[in-house]
C-alpha cells in the first residue's frame, strides 16, 4: 500500500528532532489529522505514547529507532522512505483494559499495549490475591508485585520479570510475579486472551499497592480488573523480515 501523506512524530530528544527535520524537507510533513501513516521517531517508550494517542483510528504507525532498545521499531533511516511503507507489513494488536479501585472506592480506567503491574508501595510486601474469571487462583501472593502482559509486551518487563515470551500471533496473556516470597516456587501461569483477572490488594492500608498501565499509574489500589479489548486496537508497520513475530522468535534464542 502506498502512503503519501505523512506525518513525522519526534520523540523530543534533539536527534529525533533533527531527524524529523530532514525527513520532513525530504518527504513533506502532513498534518497529524490528514496524515494516512504516522512516521514515530524514538524509542520504545515513545512508540507506545504514539499507539495511545492513535487508538482505534485507522492510520498506521512505522517506527524508525533513534532511543535504546527500538524493539517495537524499525531500523532508521531517511532513503527511500515511501518505499519502505509500501513493503511494509502491518501487524494489529490489541491492548488490556484495566480498571482500577483505590483506597478511596474511586474508579480509574487505562489501556495497556504492554502490561499492566501491581506493585508494593512501600517497605513491606505486598499481598495480593489472583482472580482468575471468577475464581480465586491464589488466595495470598506475598511479593513485590504481579504483572499481566500481551504477547506485544511479554518481552518487555514480563521478560526482565523471568516471564515466558509468547508468540505475537498467541491468543494468551503472560501473569507473573515479580519477586515472588510466598508462595515462592510460583513462576506464574499463561491465560487464555478471554481471561479475566482480578487483582485485591490484601491489607492495603498497611501494604500499600499501585497499579500501572504502561506509563499511566493510579496509587493506592485495592481492587484491579483486568482483560484484553476486544474494541480498541492499534496498527503497527514493519519491514519484511523484521516485523514482531520475528523479533519475538528471536529473542527466545538470544542469551
Amino acid at each position: 500500500m502506498a502512503y503519501e501523506r505523512i506525518s513525522f512524530m519526534s520523540s523530543g530528544s534533539s536527534e529525533a528532532n533533527a531527524a524529523r527535520d530532514k525527513l520532513a524537507a525530504r518527504y513533506g510533513q502532513a498534518g497529524f489529522g490528514e496524515a494516512d501513516c504516522i512516521v514515530a521517531l524514538g524509542g520504545d517508550g515513545f512508540m507506545l505514547e504514539v499507539l495511545h494517542t492513535l487508538m482505534d483510528r485507522t492510520v498506521p504507525v512505522y517506527g524508525m529507532n533513534l532511543g535504546t532498545v527500538g524493539f517495537l521499531m524499525n531500523d532508521f533511516s531517511v532513503d527511500d522512505l515511501h518505499e519502505r511503507l509500501a513493503k511494509a507489513a502491518p501487524t494489529t494488536i490489541r491492548p488490556l483494559v484495566m480498571q482500577a479501585t483505590d483506597h478511596d472506592d474511586a474508579t480509574h480506567s487505562a489501556l495497556a499495549i504492554n502490561e499492566v503491574s501491581l506493585f508494593r508501595a512501600s517497605f513491606q510486601a505486598a499481598k495480593i490475591e489472583v482472580i482468575v474469571d471468577g475464581k480465586t487462583r491464589l488466595d495470598e501472593l506475598i511479593c513485590d508485585g504481579i504483572l499481566l502482559a500481551t504477547p506485544t509486551g511479554s518481552t518487555a518487563y514480563n521478560l526482565s520479570a523471568h516471564g515466558p515470551i509468547l508468540p505475537l500471533a498467541a491468543p494468551m496473556l503472560a501473569l507473573t510475579p515479580i519477586s515472588p516470597f510466598r508462595p515462592r516456587r510460583w513462576r506464574g501461569a499463561i491465560l487464555p486472551d478471554h481471561a479475566k483477572v482480578t487483582f485485591i490488594a490484601h491489607e492495603n492500608e498497611k501494604r500499600p499497592v499501585h497499579a500501572v498501565a504502561d506509563n499511566t499509574q493510579f496509587e493506592n489500589v485495592r481492587r484491579v480488573d483486568v482483560h484484553q479489548s476486544t474494541h480498541h486496537k492499534a496498527t503497527l508497520l514493519y519491514d519484511p523480515g523484521h516485523g514482531l513475530e520475528e523479533r519475538v522468535l528471536n529473542e527466545q534464542f538470544r542469551f
